[in-house]
């Protein structure tokens, strides 16, 4: 398993964890990273750096604590299942179906059971469920 340092056209950046380099380049590759925060495919390596910091995140010597970085991590995943198709719960049908190209390939969204989750894991279809946003439940 490797982590990436990544980043798309608009210039966000973000990290990405991979089965392998030759993983990493097959996705970037074929357009399958999309960044979090505004769902570009067009996504860069970048070179890492180890415990460095952005100007305008922190201040210097300033870190996030392990809630900030959750938090900041679910806010992306949310913002990047919003702009997805949302199939409700033929998830783990249609997630197939576009990873044996019987369709067209789209990010999707929808529910899916511990058990289908843990089928296509099994299978090698990459699915990464995101905590609901407390706001919207009843």
């Amino acid at each position: 398993m490797i982590i990436s340092d990544l980043s798309c056209e608009q210039e966000h950046c973000f990290e990405a964890w991979f089965a392998s380099s030759e993983a990493l380049d097959t996705q970037l590759g074929n357009a399958q990273v999309a960044c979090p925060m505004c769902g570009s495919t067009h996504i860069k390596r970048l070179p890492a750096a180890p415990a460095v910091t952005r100007g305008h995140d922190k201040p210097a010597g300033a870190q996030e604590s392990p809630k900030e970085i959750a938090k900041r991590v679910i806010e992306s995943l949310r913002t990047l299942a919003e702009t997805a198709e949302d199939v409700g719960s033929r998830f783990a049908d249609e997630a197939r179906k576009i990873h044996h190209g019987e369709t067209e390939e789209r990010r999707i969204r929808g529910r899916a059971t511990q058990d289908e989750v843990s089928e296509l894991i099994d299978e090698g279809i990459n699915v990464l469920p995101v905590p609901p946003d407390p706001t919207r439940l009843h």
